[in-house]
């Protein structure tokens, strides 16, 4: 059973950094890409970035604006998130997927199984 843990959200002030940490238990994800999506309230779920199997990163450039860095650790099969220059905007639930292939995805329909999220909030 494929099962995926985020962990490092929290309370932050504006202008502060956090990283996000996804485990994905069950699976080797070295053949996998993985993504960060995030949902705010009454918004539709969002791309933020997402990780090829050979670390090839892409972000949603729009809302990230080269303020966040998606890395992995294909060893301890975790996927982060390291987010700085936190913005108001920013608060969201952020949930981490195991892609359905090798390949980079944008849509949520390319990811084949998700984490439960962690909330990040953003305090002025």
């Amino acid at each position: 059973q494929v099962r995926l843990v985020e962990s490092g959200g929290g309370l932050v002030q504006a202008g502060g950094s956090l990283r996000l940490s996804c485990v994905v238990f069950g699976r080797q994800v070295h053949w996998y890409a993985m993504g960060w999506f995030r949902q705010a309230p009454g918004k539709e779920r969002e791309f933020v970035a997402a990780i090829d199997d050979r670390s090839r990163p892409a972000y949603n450039t729009d809302s990230t604006q080269g303020r966040f860095v998606i890395s992995r650790d294909n060893a301890r099969g975790t996927v982060y998130l390291q987010m700085n220059s936190l913005k108001l905007e920013d608060t969201a639930i952020y949930s981490c997927a195991l892609g359905k292939t090798e390949a980079i995805g944008l849509s949520p329909d390319e990811y084949d199984f998700w984490g439960q999220g962690t909330q990040v909030t953003v305090s002025s």
